[in-house]
């Protein structure tokens, strides 16, 4: 990491560190972007698989849980 240095008149120095150049991501990630679309479909993925594990372990759908309650 760079630092700057500032000597002052009485010849003190000041050390500081310096702030890193920032980074503007320029494309959007909000409409149908494929950001988006990884995202969406690997949330459906996992939602799928643990319903599928819902249904193993209790032995019913996931509709007859609900209805039981």
């Amino acid at each position: 990491m760079r630092s700057g240095v500032v000597t002052e008149e009485q010849g003190r120095q000041n050390i500081y560190a310096i702030e890193p150049q920032v980074y503007v991501d320029v494309q959007s990630r909000a409409g149908f972007t494929p950001y988006a679309e990884m995202l969406n479909g690997r949330l459906a993925m996992i939602g799928f698989v643990s319903m599928l594990v819902l249904e193993a372990i209790t032995g019913h759908g996931l509709v007859q849980l609900f209805s039981n309650l």
